[in-house]
């Protein structure tokens, strides 16, 4: 599946709608870093990464690992609409019994390829399974989102090394940088910056790019395979709470759902079909 521009658009606009509408059924949640993350995760899985849902364990597919693993609603809303699950499935999420828990479940969920929710593990396990395609001999790419309050967490920057150490031009690392953590701002609570020069310090090749802008995405998504013998980080700068006004640069909205009348007027601006 490769969807152009305009189609990946609307996708985004689609999974902003499931975002907001699960959460709001869940009553629990983490809105503000799923909403920042949807066309990173859309460019992936309905442009650039070689999956096939009715194969989900083939063992040539293409890996993705959500290492913050607390976005959880985006990547089973790109789950479900690339056709991994029912979409109707989406709004037992957190429910007792559901597949979609909090964090992810390779266990439980078709599509997830790392159970993930302890910062900097995610990262990590991406790069064992880049190490595992290469002494395997196999094609496959891996690509892992990781958040920038994550970057805080020192094992991030063991599998970094890691990463170059092994010439790992298999994995791409895209980095969700919105600026905000569950505190409040990453200048605050534990700078992180300057993120590009720190991946380059660590061998890697290093790509910035708005990380609302397909084309720019999916740019660096294509410069990344073509690069050879280091692995790549493409830096996405973006907007925590995306698309929705008054949760848009606001750290109260890490963590929290938003009720009926707040999903009305989150629904009514990010668009689409009601």
């Amino acid at each position: 599946m490769k969807k152009n521009i305009d189609e990946l658009k609307a996708m985004a606009v689609q999974i902003r709608r499931d975002i907001i509408e699960m959460l709001t059924e869940s009553g629990s949640g983490h809105p503000g870093g799923s909403l920042s993350a949807v066309e990173i995760l859309t460019a992936l899985y309905f442009s650039k990464m070689n999956i096939d849902p009715s194969k989900h364990r083939d063992s040539n597919r293409d890996r993705f690992v959500l290492s913050k693993g607390h976005a959880a609603p985006v990547l089973y809303s790109a789950l479900a609409r690339r056709g991994y699950f029912d979409p109707a499935e989406l709004k037992s999420l957190r429910k007792l019994g559901s597949i979609l828990q909090g964090h992810p479940s390779m266990s439980l969920v078709p599509g997830v390829d790392m159970s993930t929710g302890s910062l900097g593990q995610g990262v990590s396990a991406a790069v064992g399974m880049a190490i595992a395609g290469k002494l395997d001999k196999k094609s496959y790419r891996v690509y892992t989102l990781l958040g920038d309050g994550e970057l805080e967490e020192g094992e991030v920057w063991e599998a970094t090394m890691a990463a170059a150490h092994y010439k790992l031009d298999n994995l791409t690392a895209l980095i969700d940088n919105n600026g905000l953590q569950i505190d409040g701002f990453n200048s605050e609570v534990m700078g992180v910056d300057p993120i590009p020069e720190k991946f380059r310090a660590f061998n890697w090749n290093v790509i910035e790019v708005d990380g609302h802008s397909f084309e720019e995405i999916l740019n660096a998504l294509d410069e990344a395979e073509k690069c050879k013998g280091k692995p790549t980080a493409i830096v996405c700068r973006t907007v925590k709470g995306k698309c929705v006004s008054f949760m848009e640069n606001e750290c109260s909205w890490h963590g929290s759902a938003p009720n009926k009348e707040q999903c009305a007027i989150a629904l009514k601006e990010i668009g689409g079909e009601e």
